[in-house]
Formats: structure tokens, C-alpha cells, sequence
């Protein structure tokens, strides 16, 4: 390192000049503790602004634990939430896409880190995200024990950002649910979406870019821009309520490749489904995007949810009581078909 005398004569350059305000981020933590401190769990250690995010995994609480994580993004999704100056919600998507892929395998969610990048820090819109993302933790029951905001000046515009998320969850051994004991006669319930959720948007933004679409645009009790910006349902208190009282053979969570991606993954080889595509309403944004894009039906199911946002596969003896906790749950809950015998095929009718 050299001593300042040592160095050449000249104005001093700062990190701060070439963009990182290191100042700011240290602003940034202290605003956002709080947030973190709402989603207070037993396990919850308080870490905020430390070098790794702590957890107390009580071993007295389980037999066989097994650590389930996952990590994910929200997308080109938040394309729609900048052009709409919106950013309170596009945390909780950030949440639900990592928890809703741990619950589907009957685990309880314990705690989540997010990663931020940003041309510039705002402190506010970085704030609002920040929030959303404590939503979705209180919602998930989820503690927000860390995360990272990285500045990235020439790598993204000023104001522009990107997220990730990664969480962690834990079941015991011998309850985790990984479909082997789908049978034949096994009924397929459909839990209601809240819009395209964080998938899709690539093709839904050159729909709108090819009909010159205003966000404004009319759809349904609401506009465009609301509709695709509504946050990602979070399935993990529903889920794990049922979990207490019957046995699930099976979850999907509805992601990228639609309905009949994502169930083949949890339908074993001699098995196939069967899902009849009248049996729950489509809601007005997927008629939109069709009618508007001139998308194919089967392509439809391929890229988008269509209204599904997680699907489960029970007994049949199972499905009238599955179906009063989870709409107790506060879910909508549709049956869309039954599991048959096949060639692990999903067919939409």
C-alpha cells in the first residue's frame, strides 16, 4: 500500500465518484432492521448487518431433520414493476418463489437471505423492496436473517435492480413428501393463483410491446399493470396445515412450464394425469394474454399457471376433508382430475 505522499500528484479519485456510496449502505441496514425484526421466529438470532446470517436449529424439536433449500429470482418481472414505479410487493414474489418450491416437499420454511444489485442505491425504493420481502417472510412464517445489496455501476442503469432470493427449511426424514406414493384413482387438486405469479413475463412484455398495450388497460375488476404485478401467492401455511391432518402424496409447484411441466416431475413413470381444463374458471389476465399474443392453448399451459398456482395430489377418501382445510386456509380450491396409469404423460383436456 502506498503512503499518501507516495502517491503521484493528481485530484484523489473515491469509490464514491465511480458510483458505490459505501455510506449509503451503511444507511440502507440501519433502515431495514426493522424490517427484518418483524419476521421473528424461534431460531431467529439478530445478525442484521453482520458477516453471515445465524439460526438456531433446536435439535430437541426433531427426530431425522433434513435441511430443504431453494433459491430463485422474480425475472423480467420486474421489468412491469419499474415501468409502474412499484416496488412493495416484488419482494414477497422473491419470497414465494424460494418457499413455495421448499414446502412442496412438505417442509417448514425456517429462514431466508436475499441478494439485491443496483446501478445506484436508492435508499427508499431499495427500502420498499426490502419490506415486501419481510411480507413475504411473515407470510411464510420465515425469518429474514441476512442478505447482500450490491452497487453496480456500468452493470446496471441508475435505479435499475435485481433480486435473489435463497431459503432454507427443514422436515423430518421419514415425512417427506416425494410422490412415491402416488397410486392410480388419486384425485388432483388445484390451488388458485393470483395472476401470471413470476413466470412468463418475457413473452407477457413482448404482448404488450406488439399491441402497443397500456398498463392501464382494462382487465377484469382491475388494469394491466396491477394484474401483473399482483405478488405470487405463498402456499406454506395452507400447506403445512393440511400436512397435520392427512397425507399428501404429492405437490407441484406451477412454475416455469406450466401445469404440465411441473406435475409430470411429481408423477412416477407408470403413472400418468389427467386434468380437465373446465374444471376451474380461467382468469380474465390469461384470456387477455392469449387473445393478445394469439397463443395456442397447449402453449398456454406450457408458459403460464393459467389460474394454478400450486397443485396437490391426494386419495381420493382424502379429498372432501383436503379441500375444507385448504379453503378454510384461505385458498380456492378446484378438482381438476385424477392420476391414472400411463407413461407419466399430463394430459389437459
Amino acid at each position: 500500500m502506498l503512503k499518501d505522499d507516495q502517491r503521484k500528484p493528481g485530484r484523489a479519485q473515491s469509490y464514491r465518484e465511480s458510483g458505490v456510496d459505501i455510506a449509503a449502505g451503511d444507511r440502507l441496514v440501519k433502515r431495514i432492521q426493522k424490517h427484518a425484526e418483524s419476521t421473528r421466529r424461534p431460531g431467529y438470532t439478530e445478525t442484521i448487518g453482520g458477516f453471515g446470517g445465524l439460526f438456531e436449529l433446536a435439535q430437541q424439536r426433531y427426530r431425522q431433520p433434513v435441511l430443504v433449500s431453494g433459491a430463485d429470482g422474480v425475472g423480467t418481472k420486474l421489468n412491469i414493476a419499474t415501468l409502474m414505479d412499484s416496488h412493495d410487493t416484488i419482494g414477497i414474489d422473491l419470497v414465494a418463489m424460494c418457499v413455495n418450491d421448499v414446502v412442496v416437499c412438505g417442509a417448514e420454511p425456517l429462514f431466508f437471505l436475499d441478494y439485491i444489485a443496483t446501478g445506484s442505491l436508492d435508499l427508499d425504493q431499495m427500502e420498499s423492496v426490502i419490506s415486501g420481502i419481510a411480507e413475504g417472510c411473515r407470510q411464510a412464517c420465515a425469518a429474514l436473517i441476512g442478505g447482500e445489496t450490491a452497487e453496480m455501476p456500468g452493470m446496471y442503469k441508475s435505479k435499475q435492480y435485481d433480486l435473489a432470493g435463497f431459503c432454507v427449511g427443514v422436515i423430518e426424514k421419514d415425512e417427506i413428501i416425494d410422490g412415491e406414493n402416488v397410486k392410480p384413482g388419486d384425485q388432483i387438486l388445484g390451488l388458485a393463483s393470483s395472476g401470471p405469479h413470476s413466470n412468463g413475463y418475457s413473452l407477457i412484455r413482448a404482448i404488450i410491446k406488439n399491441n402497443n398495450a397500456s398498463l392501464r388497460t382494462k382487465i377484469g375488476n382491475t388494469n394491466l399493470g396491477n394484474a401483473l404485478i399482483a405478488p405470487t401467492r405463498i402456499y406454506v401455511p395452507a400447506i403445512l396445515e393440511l400436512k397435520k391432518y392427512i397425507a399428501i402424496n404429492a405437490i407441484a409447484h406451477i412454475t416455469g412450464g406450466g401445469i404440465p411441466g411441473n406435475v409430470a416431475r411429481v408423477v412416477k413413470p407408470n403413472l400418468s394425469a389427467r386434468i380437465d381444463s373446465s374444471s376451474w374458471p380461467q382468469p380474465p389476465i390469461f384470456q387477455w394474454l392469449q387473445e393478445k399474443g394469439n397463443i395456442a392453448t397447449q402453449e398456454m399451459f406450457s408458459t403460464f399457471n393459467c389460474g394454478i398456482g400450486l397443485v396437490l395430489v391426494v386419495s381420493k377418501d382424502h379429498t372432501p376433508i383436503a379441500k375444507e382445510i385448504l379453503e378454510n386456509s384461505g385458498e380456492e380450491v378446484w378438482l381438476l382430475g385424477e392420476i391414472v396409469e400411463g407413461d407419466q404423460s399430463v394430459a389437459i383436456d
